[in-house]
């Protein structure tokens, strides 16, 4: 919805899916366009964009952000997530409308913030996306029923910012519930969209 989203790639017939990329607090779309080009590279037909955050950062001068992360707190971050997620969910949508795709034949790959989103996003109803990659990713707070959704955590376990241990219990629990869940750990990777994640993602996702 944003002008300043990236279209990395548009195929010229019908898409055979959507791959949207969700950047962290701060950042900008161009931070995630490496990982966007893999998702282009295993699927020539795919539409693959990657999402501009809609407000502009408050911890950064040039960034962008869903929610504000000055002041979080464990108490608080839900009810921040949750007032940006209708236009997260219409963002989703317009991509869709877009490309031609629904739910079922959409991929959110979300970093950080933008992966916080994503999972967030899979206790709706009717989640706009039922497959999630979530790299470097948390739930705000965990879920308590069974998604619809397939999540893919892809985690560093030298991440500094958020532990991996919030992803071993975010799959402890997505388990528990029946969600369909993956989880793979790079050693020595720290808070980054690093591509020893995606070569693990590689093996999670079904051939494009």
């Amino acid at each position: 919805m944003s002008p300043t989203s990236l279209i990395v790639q548009q195929p010229q017939g019908p898409a055979s899916q959507l791959v949207l990329l969700m950047h962290g607090v701060g950042s900008v779309p161009q931070s995630l366009l490496g990982a966007a080009r893999w998702f282009a590279n295993r699927d020539s037909a795919a539409m693959v964009v990657s999402i501009a955050s809609p407000e502009p950062s408050d911890v950064s001068s040039h960034g962008l952000q869903w929610f504000s992360v000055r002041g979080v707190t464990e108490d608080n971050r839900q009810a921040r997530v949750d007032g940006a997620m209708p236009a997260f969910v219409a963002t989703v949508q317009h991509w869709q409308r877009v490309s031609g795709t629904d739910a079922q034949r959409t991929l959110i790959a979300g970093f950080s913030q933008g992966a916080i989103m994503a999972l967030e996003s899979t206790k709706l109803a009717a989640p706009a996306a039922l497959r999630i990659v979530a790299i470097a990713g948390r739930f705000a707070t965990l879920p308590n029923r069974q998604s619809g959704a397939a999540i893919h955590f892809l985690h560093g376990d030298a991440d500094p910012v958020m532990p991996a241990a919030l992803a071993q219990t975010a799959q402890a629990r997505l388990l528990q519930l029946g969600t369909e869940v993956t989880l793979d750990l790079a050693h020595g990777v720290g808070h980054e969209p690093h591509p020893a994640l995606l070569e693990r993602l590689s093996a999670r996702l079904a051939p494009a």
